[in-house]
């Protein structure tokens, strides 16, 4: 079993029916990431050099030929990071940052043996966001990031790929605070059901032993 699998709860996640109140408990203090803006941007890159780097295997027969790229992790790189506050604007700042994203690139060379390296696609981000006021906790900005690139052309001159890159970008202006909030109390966890193929189901279902006949008749 698992909270989406027909286990009937109602001190488990899903949806509410009825009245949303009932069953409200208590107030909790938990510690999150209070999300105070957030924006996300997509945009295609057209013959973007990747340089390669950390090569395996090191000893790859140019040329290669490009299979894919693609992001190895959903969390971006921010640098040089500037925050303009708008004065005809409270609250809203102008926010320049370029958002590095790692990539893996896979390949084959020359013998056809199977590569990989890794590589970044930087992107330069200059957009509007609310930044909360100055406090005690300071406000972070992050960056979610996703890319990937289906086409890509190598270039023997310097070893880099040229590719067509499909580019995602979150940046988020975030504190991790403590927030109250109203709980039904601890969630009930279901025991956990083994996945199974259940290849011998057909043979389990069968009876032990076969039902008993009934004599033939003398004849």
């Amino acid at each position: 079993m698992s909270f989406f699998s027909n286990f009937q709860s109602d001190k488990c996640p899903g949806s509410i029916s009825g009245n949303p109140t009932s069953g409200l408990c208590e107030k909790v203090c938990i510690q999150a990431q209070k999300i105070f803006d957030a924006c996300i941007k997509q945009v295609q890159l057209e013959d973007y050099t990747l340089t390669l780097s950390d090569a395996q295997p090191a000893d790859a027969t140019y040329p290669l030929t490009f299979i894919s790229a693609k992001s190895l992790s959903s969390e971006g790189t921010i640098t040089s990071l500037s925050v303009d506050r708008m004065p005809d604007k409270p609250g809203c700042a102008r926010v320049q940052a370029t958002v590095s994203i790692p990539v893996e690139v896979l390949y084959t060379d020359a013998n056809g043996t199977e590569g990989s390296a890794s590589s970044i696609i930087s992107v330069k981000q200059d957009v509007l966001l609310y930044v909360p006021a100055p406090s005690i906790m300071p406000y972070k900005i992050t960056a979610e990031v996703s890319a990937v690139c289906a086409e890509g052309t190598f270039n023997a001159d310097d070893g880099t790929f040229s590719v067509d890159a499909c580019v995602t970008i979150i940046l988020k202006v975030s504190i991790d605070v403590q927030i109250l909030l109203p709980s039904y109390g601890y969630c009930t966890i279901p025991p956990a059901q083994d996945f199974s193929q259940e290849v011998c189901a057909g043979f389990f279902e069968l009876p032990l032993y076969p039902k008993q006949g009934k004599c033939c008749p003398n004849k």
